[in-house]
């Protein structure tokens, strides 16, 4: 199945294995840059590694039993699938003491990794699901409207219209009276028309609850159509693209896809700027691995923000679960802390499980001078 974005992320997040150990695997799987055989091999070498490792762990029989039939499962579904393997990437996740399993198809092609541990491993989907958002796109011309929708990088129709709104006509007349007729009829007309596209355009957003709208008319007809639009609709423009009605799916989408990766690379440097804002102001908000983790420890944060790919040891307390970049023991329950090979994994799932906003940020920016990691806080303790 297609990765849908948060609502799978969510599934994964609030798996409750009790005291199991779970499998997730990513691979890429790009058929336009790796051949059939690269990928089988890929897999082969990583499935091979899973096995060396499981069989060094310090973990009951019943718990490796379980990790042992996760691969043997993530092989044979590969082995099933690979020929009809159409998308950039793979992720499987499973719990097979628990009856847990859940593909997902990618839209980009993650960095091939597979990893045992008592949660599943997330950090993949929320970087990609961050990276495409839930886009209508809005072709309108004097007649025609067309609407389409874009998700995880694909396209599909949604809706049309055609409106009897004439051409432009040059009518002479005494004084120039009857054209003046004819210019108010026909602008009737077009209002009439935007209008219409404008409660088309408010009942998707009532069905499909998109994130952004893109918007590509005459730049005349801008002002005159968005004046129509809800608000609730109007604050959701995010940008105005040049397709026309007749273009093909590809170019639209094409459009599309670079106008979102602008939109968000703006975003990205607006969130770190009102982060920085916030710390130099002594407000709500924590920067750095150490100052950030206390504050995830003590639910102060609200939204989260990362570098993208950023990675650092840490340790875990294992009673309480709180997050630290070098305490031997928890302060809290005295507790000898276990080593994480990667904190900056823990503290995303960690805050996604607590319904935190996670923005991860593309390098190189601003945030690397703060630690590469910071955090909006809903208060201070």
């Amino acid at each position: 199945m297609k990765l849908s974005g948060r609502r799978d992320i969510e599934t994964l997040t609030g798996f409750k294995g009790r005291d199991d150990l779970v499998t997730s695997l990513y691979l890429e799987t790009d058929k336009g840059r790796l051949a059939r055989k690269e990928i089988q091999t890929a897999l082969k070498n990583m499935l091979n590694g899973a096995k060396v490792q499981l069989e060094s762990m310090d973990a009951g029989k019943e718990k490796k039993d379980s990790l042992g039939r996760d691969l043997d499962l993530m092989a044979d579904y590969f082995t099933q699938n690979v020929g009809s393997l159409n998308t950039p990437g793979l992720a499987l996740f499973s719990c097979s003491r628990r009856g847990f399993w859940l593909p997902l198809d990618l839209p980009h092609g993650p960095r091939n990794r597979f990893v045992f541990d008592t949660s599943f491993y997330v950090r993949p989907l929320a970087a990609i699901t961050e990276k495409f958002s839930h886009i209508c796109v809005l072709l309108l011309s004097r007649r025609d409207a067309s609407w389409y929708d874009i998700s995880m990088g694909e396209i599909k129709p949604l809706e049309s219209l055609r409106s009897d709104v004439p051409g432009k006509v040059k009518v002479g007349g005494y004084e120039g009276n009857e054209s003046k007729r004819i210019e108010r009829h026909l602008d009737a007309r077009l209002h009439e028309h935007f209008k219409k596209a404008a409660q088309v355009t408010f009942d998707l957003f009532k069905k499909h609850a998109f994130d952004w709208l893109f918007v590509a008319c005459e730049d005349n007809h801008h002002g005159d159509f968005e004046s129509h639009l809800h608000s609730y609709v109007r604050e959701k423009i995010k940008g105005r693209m040049k397709s026309r009605v007749s273009d093909s799916l590809p170019k639209i989408l094409k459009e599309a896809l670079e106008l979102e990766t602008q939109v968000k690379r703006a975003e990205e440097d607006e969130t770190v700027q009102k982060l920085i804002a916030e710390l130099e102001r002594g407000g709500l908000a924590s920067s750095g691995l150490k100052d950030t983790l206390h504050a995830l420890n003590l639910f102060e944060v609200q939204s989260l923000v990362v570098t993208h790919n950023f990675s650092k040891q840490g340790r875990i307390c294992p009673t309480h679960k709180f997050l630290y970049v070098d305490e031997l023991k928890c302060p809290v329950c005295q507790k000898k802390t276990d080593i994480l090979l990667d904190v900056i994994d823990e503290a995303i799932e960690l805050a996604l499980k607590r319904s935190c906003a996670v923005r991860q940020i593309t390098p190189p920016s601003k945030l690397d001078r703060y630690g590469h990691i910071g955090a909006f806080l809903k208060y201070k303790a």
